[in-house]
């Protein structure tokens, strides 16, 4: 029998053996519930797995606070948690949706558990995905906007952060976007500036001839759906950043890059970071690139 990775020690470690979910036990955590909490288990559970850190930036004023309501959610079965293993120092709690927190959403929607999608091994194998860095990444981009937006009331807003799997329901034939994004920002004038976007987040593992090669499939669905939407790469180093445009020339479609390090802005991507394709001068907010390229607000796209 093959031995089990320090990592399956990490997750079996931080599990407790839920209860049977009777209708008295999820009527009991439904009841418990506060809005925030319900907001919480529905991105944890769009976006596959948020990190103690992300949810704490997007719903709580404290660091001890997240820490102790997340404890009481693990504790009702609402969240589980695992710790990846690393060989250096400890990561934080990483978070998936709880058995019981799977009820209590599937009947707020009229459905049971099995019509909801939610299937234990599902949730547990996140831990061990090679994926798991690449969707915490993906997730860390929207987290600082949604962080953003937050400390803002000037109108500044995340309008919309889709996931992998619901652009896949809608455009998965043509293009397969890691996210997709509406940003809102006022401008100078404080005319808000709304930015709807793809994001490709880049680790640096694919040859660069292999990112190039998705904007042909970019084109091809604004070609057929008569929108052209913006393509943003989140970038893991200066270097491949310039390498990038060297390869991408002008595209048919915008595009603009940034790096993603702690010491790119404090506003992070929300900040002065990006630099659309073909230009040389001054980086852009990301709801500048709206008036950089003359694009505006499309029409929401709907799942089908």
């Amino acid at each position: 029998m093959t031995r089990p990775t320090k990592a399956v020690h990490r997750l079996r470690g931080s599990q407790v053996r839920p209860p049977r979910m009777t209708p008295e036990l999820v009527a009991d955590l439904a009841y418990r519930l506060t809005e925030r909490d319900r907001a919480i288990l529905t991105l944890v559970w769009e976006h596959k797995v948020l990190t103690t850190d992300q949810i704490t930036a997007m719903f709580f004023r404290t660091a001890e606070r997240a820490r102790q309501r997340l404890g009481q959610l693990y504790r009702l079965y609402a969240l589980q948690r695992f710790r990846p293993w690393s060989p250096v120092g400890s990561r934080p709690w990483h978070w998936v949706l709880g058995p019981a927190g799977a009820h209590v959403l599937a009947a707020a929607r009229a459905k049971t558990v099995q019509e909801f999608g939610y299937r234990q091994a599902d949730v547990t194998a996140i831990a061990l995905s090679p994926r798991l860095g690449h969707q915490v990444g993906v997730n860390d981009f929207f987290a600082h906007l949604h962080a953003h937006a937050r400390r803002h009331t000037d109108g500044t807003s995340l309008d919309e952060w889709w996931s992998e799997q619901r652009c896949a329901t809608v455009w998965g034939d043509l293009a397969r976007p890691d996210a997709f994004g509406r940003w809102t920002e006022p401008g100078p004038d404080g005319t808000p500036n709304t930015l709807d976007f793809f994001l490709e987040h880049d680790t640096g593992t694919e040859p660069l001839a292999r990112v190039t090669a998705k904007l042909g499939r970019y084109a091809d669905l604004a070609e057929s759906t008569g929108t052209t939407t913006p393509v943003l790469f989140w970038l893991p180093s200066p270097k491949r950043e310039a390498n990038l445009h060297q390869r991408l020339g002008t595209p048919e479609i915008p595009v603009a890059t940034a790096v993603h390090t702690p010491t790119t802005s404090p506003e992070g991507p929300a900040g002065p970071v990006w630099q659309p394709t073909g230009t040389h001068g001054p980086r852009q907010r990301l709801a500048a690139l709206a008036q950089v390229w003359g694009t505006t607000r499309g029409r929401r796209p709907e799942t089908s």
